[in-house]
């Protein structure tokens, strides 16, 4: 089963303010923010989209209410609706922040046949957030978020597994998850546009071009998926964060700033799970392609001024004033700390210093306390990770 929640963030406003229940809604990113991260199903019904310029949105719909998201607030939610939906299967993959798979194959004695869990599980996503959610129901991971799609919004659709192939074959194959405009082209190429038209090229066609993907999607287009629910979060390879900038930014001061805040919320999130790293990639996008470069500390940190002075040794060696659009700094080789590093890597008062900051920051808010370089950091809010999940190292927003 898979469990996507209908217009997520938009559905948690209307929820937490009455006054706007029924109304169009468009989400943007801050006051600042133009471009709308999601809407309503009433603003959908007047041709508002994700995406859309706020001014272009209004034009279609002039009662449009534009909204600030709240994106602490849709995690919050979130994780208390995964926890539910925890309750009815152990095998639980959390897809995204507003998505789950659920496999229910031996729950079924508890819980009852499929309709009847699905229904359970709507009740239960209700309960726990005041939201509506549509679910799919199939034999494997691809069909059932396809059928998720198909009755939207608080939606319930069942495809049986021997049924998935003839309900999947006059579906474009753009509507299946993970098929790119790359692999889409391909199939183009041999005339292949639908999922009963991909059976007239071998699996191997695939496999050799794109490895195990191509060969999944293969199976995926005729109710297939193999790809079994995943319920464990991998350990973390890397971790990073990254902001967009004003357009073509010049200026060192403001971009020592940015550099500072990414610093800062990545040594946070090391702190949180318990884990060092030495390795750090710098990353400035310009107009076109990115500035990149690799640094290592000296010992293993999870200090933010150490990262900072890493990154400003490079921008004083690397950067010529070109124009700058984004920053990004990620931690290649996150770790937890070896006990030979515990007498090195920092001083007792600043460990200190980081524990009370860090536990003032988790009650208060992120950046209630912070250094004072920061204090002309963007007023841009933050955006939940598409790899969320409601705990370990991809708890990050």
């Amino acid at each position: 089963m898979l469990a996507d929640m209908n217009a997520f963030f938009a559905s948690v406003e209307q929820v937490d303010h009455p006054q706007w229940r029924g109304r169009p809604l468009a989400l943007t990113n801050g006051d600042i923010g133009t471009c709308i991260i999601t809407c309503s199903y009433e603003a959908r019904a007047h041709g508002v989209r994700t995406g859309m310029h706020i001014r272009q949105a209004r034009q279609l719909c002039p009662q449009l209410v534009r909204v600030c998201s709240r994106p602490q607030r849709y995690a919050e939610v979130s994780a208390n609706i995964m926890q539910a939906l925890a309750r009815f299967t152990p095998e639980i993959e959390i897809f995204s922040v507003d998505e789950a798979f659920l496999d229910v194959t031996r729950c079924q004695q508890l819980w009852g046949e499929p309709r009847q869990i699905a229904l359970r599980i709507k009740q239960a996503v209700y309960e726990n957030s005041g939201v509506l959610c549509s679910i799919g129901v199939s034999g494997d991971k691809s069909t059932a978020k396809f059928a998720s799609r198909q009755q939207k919004p608080d939606g319930l659709t069942i495809i049986p597994p021997w049924q998935a192939r003839e309900r999947l074959a006059d579906t474009s194959l753009t509507e299946l998850c993970g098929v790119n405009d790359g692999i889409a082209g391909l199939l183009a190429h041999y005339g292949v546009h639908r999922c009963s038209e991909l059976q007239q090229i071998p699996i191997s066609v695939l496999g050799k071009r794109f490895g195990n993907p191509g060969r999944r999607i293969w199976l995926m287009a005729q109710g297939l998926d193999p790809e079994p629910v995943k319920p464990n979060v991998p350990a973390a390879q890397s971790i990073g964060h990254g902001k967009v900038l004003p357009p073509n930014s010049r200026d060192p001061d403001t971009i020592r700033v940015y550099l500072m805040h990414m610093a800062h919320k990545l040594a946070e999130r090391l702190r949180a799970n318990r884990l060092v790293a030495q390795r750090f990639l710098f990353g400035l996008r310009q107009y076109r392609g990115w500035l990149k470069t690799v640094e290592r500390s000296l010992l293993p940190s999870d200090d933010e001024m150490v990262i900072y002075r890493l990154g400003c040794r490079w921008l004083e060696q690397g950067w010529r004033g070109q124009g700058i659009w984004q920053i990004r700094i990620v931690a290649l080789d996150p770790k937890t700390p070896c006990q030979s590093d515990l007498f090195q890597r920092k001083h007792p008062r600043r460990e200190r210093s980081h524990q009370a900051m860090d536990q003032i920051n988790q009650r208060y808010g992120a950046m209630t306390l912070a250094s004072a370089r920061l204090l002309g950091r963007s007023s841009m809010p933050d955006v939940i990770s598409p790899a969320w999940k409601p705990e370990g190292h991809r708890k990050t927003v």
